[in-house]
C-alpha cells in the first residue's frame, strides 16, 4: 500500500465515520425510507453532474445487471438496514457494528476461492476486530426488546456490504466512478417504492435535511468512486478494512457533535485497531520511503 492509498484510507474512514452521525440526526426525524432514499437520490444526482461536464454517460446501461446487484448489496439494503438502526443506536454502536464488514469479505471470498489464506491477513483481522470489541464493550445497554432488531439488521447490512466487494472484486467491468454512479441510480429505483410504505416520523428540520444532503452528497457521492479506486487498487478484503477505522472517527464525531463520552478504552481501542488494521492490508511504514507516491 503506498502512501498515497493510505490517506485514501484514512479521508474514506473519516467521511463514512461522519455518516453514522448524520443518520442519527436525521433517521429519528425522517425514518428510515425518506433517510435512504433521500441519501442515494442526492447523490446520484451530484455524480450525474461530474458525469455530464466529465463527459461519462456511456457504457451504465450495457452494465445494467452488474450495476442492480451493486446497487442492491452495497447500496440500497444496508442503507436502509442502517437508517433503521440508527432509530436506536448510538453513532459508535452503529460503526462498531458496521466494522464486522471485513470479517464477512474475507470469509465470502475464502469460500468462493476469491482470496488466498493469510495467517498475517487473519491475525490482522482478529486484532483489529478485538479492538472493535474494546470500543463496544459496555456501550450496548442489555436490553434485548430495544436493541436486538436494530444491532441484528446493522449486522445484516456489514454482511450484505461483504457480498458487494467480493462481487465488484470478481465482477468489476467498469471504471470506480461509473460503478458508483450506475450503482446509486439503481439503488434510488430499487428504494422508491419504499417512500410510500414507511412515511415520515415527524415534519423534517433544517438540520435533518442537511443531514441528508450531507450524507448524499459527501458520504456517498464523493465516497463511494474512492472507495470503488480503492477495491481496484488494494484488493477487496483491504478496502473494506476502512470498517476498521470507521469506529475511531465516528466516536469522535460522536463526542464533538452529541457530547457521547470518550473514555481510555476507546483510546485503546482505536490504536488496537490501526495496528490490525495496517497488518490486514499488508501496509509497512518503510514501503513509503521506496515507493514514489502516485499523482
Amino acid at each position: 500500500m503506498t502512501l498515497a492509498d493510505a490517506l485514501r484510507l484514512l479521508l474514506l474512514a473519516a467521511i463514512w465515520g461522519g455518516s453514522f452521525l448524520l443518520m442519527r440526526i436525521s433517521a429519528p426525524i425522517l425514518g428510515l425510507a425518506y433517510v435512504a432514499e433521500g441519501r442515494v437520490f442526492s447523490a446520484a444526482l451530484f455524480l450525474s453532474v461530474l458525469a455530464v461536464f466529465g463527459k461519462r454517460l456511456g457504457g451504465l446501461w450495457r452494465n445494467w445487471r452488474y450495476l442492480l446487484v451493486m446497487g442492491f448489496f452495497n447500496v440500497a439494503l444496508p442503507f436502509s438496514l442502517f437508517a433503521y438502526a440508527a432509530a436506536t443506536l448510538s453513532t459508535s454502536q452503529l460503526s462498531v457494528l458496521n466494522a464486522t464488514a471485513p470479517i464477512w469479505a474475507y470469509a465470502i471470498g475464502l469460500t468462493l476461492g476469491i482470496e488466498k489464506l493469510a495467517w498475517k491477513r487473519i491475525c490482522g483481522m482478529f486484532m483489529a476486530l478485538s479492538g472493535v470489541a474494546l470500543l463496544f464493550w459496555g456501550l450496548l445497554a442489555v436490553s434485548p426488546g430495544q436493541f436486538l432488531l436494530p444491532v441484528i439488521s446493522s449486522l445484516a447490512a456489514a454482511f450484505s456490504y461483504g457480498i458487494a466487494t467480493n462481487y465488484a472484486k470478481a465482477r468489476a467491468r467498469l471504471a470506480p466512478f461509473d460503478t458508483a454512479h450506475g450503482s446509486l441510480w439503481a439503488a434510488a429505483l430499487l428504494l422508491l417504492p419504499m417512500v410510500f410504505l414507511w412515511p415520515l416520523k415527524q415534519l423534517p428540520t433544517v438540520e435533518s435535511i442537511m443531514a441528508v444532503a450531507g450524507l448524499g452528497i459527501v458520504c456517498t457521492g464523493i465516497a463511494f468512486p474512492l472507495y470503488y479506486r480503492l477495491i481496484r487498487d488494494i484488493g477487496a478484503s483491504s478496502a473494506l478494512t476502512v470498517t476498521f477505522l470507521n469506529p475511531m472517527f465516528a466516536t469522535l464525531w460522536g463526542a464533538l457533535y452529541l457530547a457521547e463520552t470518550v473514555t481510555p478504552r476507546h483510546i485503546l481501542g482505536m490504536a488496537v485497531i490501526l495496528v490490525g488494521t495496517a497488518l490486514s492490508t499488508g501496509f509497512q511504514a518503510r514501503s513509503l520511503l521506496k515507493r514514489r507516491v502516485p499523482v
